[in-house]
């Protein structure tokens, strides 16, 4: 059984730096491609950044300068660091990717279960 789980969120100041952790783990053969979504309550979930298997990384213009998507394919884990933080950066913030379970099974979709990141004085 396929898991991810995210860890790191917690409580900052504007200005400061969190390091979220996403641990895949289960029946996995492969890894494609990670991402970062954040979701604001009443709101659509946004992705944030997403990493491929090869390490090609893209970024939300919102957060472009300011996160870091970083994943080690050996430990089947999936990083953001988050620096300069604002007040519109508070959401839950969830880890999703696509995962094979063998060399012919094709790419199963799988999310965390998210964990909350609050930026407020």
């Amino acid at each position: 059984q396929v898991q991810l789980v995210e860890s790191g969120g917690g409580l900052v100041q504007p200005g400061g730096s969190l390091r979220l952790s996403c641990a895949a783990s289960g029946g996995i053969f492969a890894i494609n491609t990670m991402r970062w979504y954040r979701q604001v309550s009443g709101m659509q979930r946004e992705l944030v950044a997403n990493i491929t298997s090869g390490g090609v990384t893209t970024y939300a213009a919102s957060v472009k300068g300011r996160f870091t998507i970083s994943r080690d394919n050996v430990r089947n884990r999936m990083y953001l660091q988050m620096n300069s933080l604002r007040s519109e950066d508070t959401a839950v913030y969830y880890c999703n990717a696509d995962i094979l379970y063998s060399p012919r099974s094709g790419e199963y979709n799988f999310w965390g279960q998210g964990t909350q990141v609050t930026v407020s004085s």
